[in-house]
């Protein structure tokens, strides 16, 4: 993200060809969606963790809450 935000070339580059994105954010500000959004991405998937009770500074990091998240985030991106 911080390239993105950096408009660094070479990530812009990448980041443009990708054929999917999946933006996940950690707390309700969305600084990913709208960093991308900035950079003038659009058409991406947005996951917001704290959607799945996952509140920033009071989730535990536990195998249970990243299988949480990635399977949402695979449901996001239709895998």
């Amino acid at each position: 993200l911080a390239g993105i935000g950096g408009r660094v070339s070479g990530i812009m580059a990448t980041t443009a060809a990708a054929s999917k994105i999946l933006a996940i954010d950690g707390c309700p500000l969305n600084c990913v969606k709208l960093g991308l959004e900035q950079a003038g991405f659009s058409g991406f998937e947005h996951l917001q963790l704290a959607d799945l009770g996952m509140e920033k500074g009071k989730t535990p990091m536990t195998s249970e809450a990243v299988e949480k998240a990635a399977a949402a985030g695979a449901a996001k991106l239709g895998c």
